[in-house]
């Protein structure tokens, strides 16, 4: 096999709790992880010289060392000692910087695509642990599916598939970076304004596949934190809501807003709604559930 042809899932946060800070800085997390149908395109192809050629879509997005994807190929052949190079072609369809794990995806894709196409017969979990190194989403984008995200995001659990409904993705032009959240969040968290998940109540929700009961205890601590950097977050809360959304929530970091429906015709309403106020980045997607 000379090349080969892998997907990148996009992801949203059913749920996203931080618990602590930890000895090294990091922020200890619990989140509830789901694949969405919507994914970025790679094509991997082995080369004879000893290097990395990376191509993207997006041309404002780089194509070195910076890209996920490029590190990920890097990683991967330091660590299995590879002396053959490999081309890659991302053809991209996740939004940047959105809290949908794209860049993260794309390195697990990579990851998963070149175990493949170079036969190393890797474990899931010797995966992980190069995917860990790039990124704390990494690990769960190898893993796919519904699951609890536990340490920094390195302990995954399976859990029941979450039940089936239609996903609209909704990204704001305005952004804030990932570090300026979380700095912020920890000024914000001791001011107990702050709501956390109910995990257990979602957990149940999963094993009962009671949808209503998953729609209302969605959350998100950081939403309150990005909302204040990026108000546009609540604006568009609350017009998903208006336009008939069972339950809606905001992504990771954001500023990404998510709404889950249970007709397909109200969310296809919804997103063309969406799509004429001039939201670019808006997507009418599904949970995926991967082939275990």
């Amino acid at each position: 096999m000379d090349s080969i042809t892998v997907n990148a899932y996009a992801k949203i946060n059913l749920s996203l709790d931080i618990l602590g800070t930890l000895p090294n800085g990091y922020h200890e997390v619990q989140m509830i992880m789901q694949s969405l149908t919507l994914h970025d395109t790679l094509t991997l192809t082995r080369t004879e010289e000893n290097d990395i050629l990376l191509t993207c879509s997006d041309l404002s997005l780089p194509v070195d060392e910076k890209n996920l994807a490029y590190r990920a190929a890097a990683s991967f052949l330091k660590h299995f000692n590879i002396l053959s190079g490999i081309s890659i072609d991302l053809k991209k369809k996740i939004p940047c910087a959105a809290g949908l794990a794209g860049g993260s995806s794309d390195a697990a894709a990579v990851l998963r695509g070149m175990n493949e196409l170079f036969a190393t017969n890797a474990s899931e979990e010797e995966l992980a642990a190069i995917g860990v190194t790039l990124g704390a989403d990494v690990p769960y984008c190898l893993f796919l599916g519904t699951a609890l995200s536990e340490g920094i995001g390195e302990r995954l659990t399976r859990l029941p598939a979450a039940p089936d409904c239609f996903c609209l993705l909704v990204k704001p032009e305005a952004g804030a970076s990932t570090g300026q959240i979380y700095k912020s969040y920890d000024a914000l968290e001791p001011t107990g304004v702050i709501a956390h998940p109910q995990t257990d109540l979602l957990l149940t929700a999963l094993r009962t596949q009671d949808y209503p009961l998953l729609c209302e205890k969605l959350c998100n601590v950081l939403e309150p934190v990005t909302a204040r950097l990026v108000p546009e977050v609540d604006t568009l809360r609350r017009t998903l809501s208006t336009l008939g959304a069972d339950g809606v929530r905001m992504s990771g970091s954001g500023p990404t807003v998510f709404g889950l429906f249970s007709d397909e015709d109200t969310a296809e309403k919804a997103a063309g709604h969406m799509k004429a106020a001039g939201y670019y980045n808006t997507f009418l997607t599904k949970f995926f559930q991967p082939d275990k």
